[in-house]
């Protein structure tokens, strides 16, 4: 028994407020399409509901999941969406707020158990003006509940997507949640910061608050990504994550102006055949990466969002210059001692203090003029500084 209102904008999350009924009172187990596969809860309101496009996120992650031949069971008490969605249960609850969620989230915990957790949750908060300055802290009671109820489980934390109409406030919670997690992470709970507010932009609402399609179809690239930066999220409790030899990290710290035409043992089988003897050691492999293509370009601007003792989250905007571009990469070095931690919307990898970060599927057509963003969450033993980006178009 869930609300599924027709409504626009904030209406329709305010008003599942009026018509949401505690989670002992529905009657759907929902276990029925349990396949035996990782047991993944999508937890939040209606966003994760799906409202105006039934089964929002989750169809786009389920046929994510299914092209990969991974085995995933989605668990809650609600159930809804489209034949295309193969599993349609979830914890997306109308209207609720924080604190309704954590009134009924350790009998959920305890009835589906879940491997995963997927929490979206505090629109609600921001759009029925409930103590928003309490909201972070009632979000750390959330997680402190779920963590006791669910101490194996990683539970993936978004940061709100934008709301057209309030959006400041929407930024001014998101900006705190970092520094809910981290003393959390330093203690050992399984928790992961995942930014979708970069991911959307109002553009991306069909009322002001709810994704179009295509929109949730962004979410559910931002939440794979997540999931893909920590193996064990999809794989039952005790069984050691298989890291695949398609991770290149390990290349490009290895490759120096002193390449000889012979190839060492350093190389591994994912070189390719086009390496081959005509490569002097006067040709240096950063200059092909380096130049962009005439007439397009990009810039990077490297920008510290929060910090808090012991970490930091930076964000980086990148702007097509010269033209559209197709794809983008971007690289500094720290000089403060700062390490990447959990990124978003962007693939980075480090080597030492130096670091590069690509752009993902979504993101990297750019037009001229136009930009999108990543950010990241970082560790710092001191002081964080801004470092100077390099952006290469493609």
């Amino acid at each position: 028994m869930k609300p599924i209102l027709p409504l626009l904008a904030g209406a329709a999350l305010v008003a599942g407020l009026l018509t949401a009924v505690s989670a002992a009172t529905l009657p759907e187990a929902a276990l029925a399409e349990s396949n035996g596969g990782v047991k993944v809860m999508p937890l939040g309101d209606s966003i994760t509901d799906g409202i105006q496009t039934p089964g929002g996120y989750r169809i786009g992650l389920w046929q994510s999941f299914t092209s990969a031949g991974t085995k995933v069971d989605f668990v809650g008490s609600l159930s809804n969406g489209p034949s295309n969605l193969g599993d349609h249960d979830h914890e997306g609850h109308s209207g609720w707020r924080i604190d309704q969620i954590d009134a009924n989230i350790t009998g959920w915990l305890r009835t589906y158990t879940p491997r995963t957790i997927l929490l979206h949750i505090g629109t609600n908060d921001v759009i029925q003006n409930v103590n928003l300055s309490a909201a972070p802290s009632r979000l750390g009671t959330l997680l402190d509940h779920i963590t006791s109820a669910a101490p194996n489980a990683e539970v993936f934390v978004a940061q709100l997507i934008p709301l057209s109409y309030n959006d400041s406030a929407i930024r001014t919670f998101n900006s705190a949640v970092p520094g809910v997690l981290q003393p959390r992470v330093a203690a050992g709970k399984h928790l992961h910061l995942v930014d979708m507010h970069s991911a959307l932009t109002t553009s991306d609402l069909v009322d002001g608050t709810h994704p179009t399609a295509n929109g949730y179809n962004k979410m559910a690239a931002t939440w794979l990504n997540a999931l893909k930066s920590v193996p064990g999220s999809l794989q039952p409790v005790g069984v050691t994550p298989t890291v695949t030899p398609t991770v290149t990290r390990t290349i490009t710290p290895t490759v120096t102006p002193t390449v000889t035409p012979s190839v060492t043992p350093t190389v591994t089988p994912s070189v390719t055949p086009t390496v081959t003897p005509t490569v002097t050691p006067t040709v240096t492999p950063t200059t092909t990466t380096t130049s962009p293509q005439t007439g397009k370009g990009c810039s990077a601007t490297y920008t510290v969002t929060n910090t808090w003792p012991g970490g930091f989250q930076a964000n980086v905007t990148v702007t097509a210059t010269g033209g559209a571009i197709s794809g983008w990469a971007t690289s500094w070095t720290f000089t403060a001692g700062e390490t990447v931690g959990q990124a978003w919307s962007a693939t980075v990898t480090s080597s030492g203090s130096s670091v590069t970060a690509q752009n993902v599927s979504y993101n990297g057509t750019v037009a001229s003029g136009a930009s999108t963003s990543f950010g990241f969450t970082g560790t710092t033993s001191g002081s964080t500084a801004v470092p100077a980006v390099s952006c290469t178009a493609s």
